[in-house]
């Protein structure tokens, strides 16, 4: 008996252990799987802000190089356009118009000829571009109400002199004649001036005033050097050396046919890639105003096309709502009107249609007693009639004698 309750305890003591040490791995897994799982967690709030931060829909951040990609040019330097990391170099021709329809026909023979043979003479590729500027006429704005404060200060400054003058009699008839002319002639100067600023401003509103620029796109290609052994400082100057070459040439050639060309500077291909690439915004946020306001790199801030289409498309679809709208409403209106003709008009519509009933059915009625029906309804109609007319004139009557 005692053998057995000493097995006994033994066995229980042998399951109180191992319960205890199924209970001591299960809470060191449990503290290994809550800390695995709170490392996760920060990892995973570590890449939220990290995407947060670089403001990416995608989590690649934004950076200069990203830009520069997009934009597809390095830099603009010496008047030339850096691509493709110095493996091709552009510089731009600006060319000023002629206006070939006011020209005599022997002038446009000349200017076709002269054309002709500026395309001959081309032995490297080149590319026309055409920019299309909506005319912002700010700074003219700007400057001609400077000058026209100085108009205004010297007009005070005269009408002044004149009154002080007349006032202690110092002029004779000629000085008082010749001041009074000069004063005249200021003040005609500043009401000039003040329609001049008034018609620009009005024209500076109209947004559809636009003006057309023409462009000649010359490359060089690094290739071009055939030697590998020039690095890019020397590679960049033979570059901006053939690049003016090359652009003194077509402007010579292409001064036969009345065109004058000049080559932009480097303010003058920022301003040009600006309008570019900022095609919408650069009509009230011009480059002057971006570099004045600090920015000192190049960013398109063109909206997505898709984004544009999509407004579009939106707007599209809004006044073919407004215009179906409309169109819903006059039906109804019509509608309206004819429910309310048919009301106004019921005796008459009822008359009728029991006219053309005893027409169609005399057969079943009998022709006599139709056609006596169909009497006793027009006779119904032209006392009716007559009743009406007289009620009419009645109060045309009345009216005129009580002098209405």
């Amino acid at each position: 008996m005692s053998m057995d309750l000493q097995q006994f305890t033994l066995i229980i003591e042998i399951i109180i252990a191992i319960i205890i040490v199924a209970i001591i791995v299960a809470a060191g897994v449990y503290i290994m799987m809550k800390m695995k799982i709170s490392k996760m967690q920060k990892e995973n709030d570590g890449e939220i802000e990290e995407k947060k931060e670089n403001n990416s829909p995608n989590g690649k951040p934004y950076n200069k190089q990203s830009i520069f990609n997009f934009m597809e040019f390095d830099k603009i330097e010496d008047n030339m356009i850096v691509q493709k990391n110095g493996k091709r170099y552009l510089m731009v021709l600006e060319c000023q118009g002629v206006n070939y329809d006011l020209m005599s026909d022997m002038e446009k023979t000349g200017v076709e000829e002269g054309f002709v043979q500026f395309l001959n003479t081309l032995r490297y590729p080149i590319q026309l571009y055409v920019q299309t500027r909506t005319i912002n006429l700010e700074k003219s704005i700007r400057n001609y109400k400077e000058r026209l404060k100085l108009v205004e200060d010297n007009l005070n400054k005269l009408e002044l002199q004149y009154s002080k003058n007349k006032e202690k009699g110092v002029y004779s008839k000629e000085e008082q004649e010749k001041a009074f002319y000069e004063l005249v002639k200021q003040r005609n100067l500043y009401e000039y001036s003040k329609d001049i600023i008034y018609n620009t401003e009005q024209m500076n509103k109209n947004r559809n005033v636009l003006n057309k620029k023409y462009y000649i796109i010359i490359p060089y290609y690094s290739e071009e050097a055939q030697n590998d052994n020039l690095d890019k400082e020397e590679i960049k100057g033979l570059a901006f050396s053939e690049l003016y070459t090359r652009s003194q040439s077509i402007a010579r050639a292409l001064s036969s046919t009345g065109v004058i060309g000049k080559i932009l500077s480097s303010v003058e291909l920022v301003d040009f890639l600006y309008v570019a690439y900022n095609r919408d915004e650069s009509e009230t946020y011009g480059v002057e105003t971006a570099m004045k306001a600090g920015y000192d790199e190049l960013y398109s801030t063109a909206p997505d096309v898709l984004e544009k289409k999509k407004e579009e498309l939106e707007r599209h679809i809004e006044d073919l709502a407004v215009a179906e709208a409309n169109n819903r409403i006059r039906i109804a209106t019509q509608k309206e009107q004819e429910i309310k003709e048919m009301v106004d008009n019921m005796d008459d519509i009822i008359t009728q249609k029991v006219k053309e009933l005893l027409e169609d059915n005399k057969e079943y009625i009998g022709v006599d007693i139709a056609n006596l029906a169909i009497e006793d309804i027009e006779r119904e109609e032209k006392e009716e009639k007559t009743k009406n007319v007289g009620t009419k004139k009645k109060t045309k009557r009345t009216r005129k004698e009580a002098g209405v």
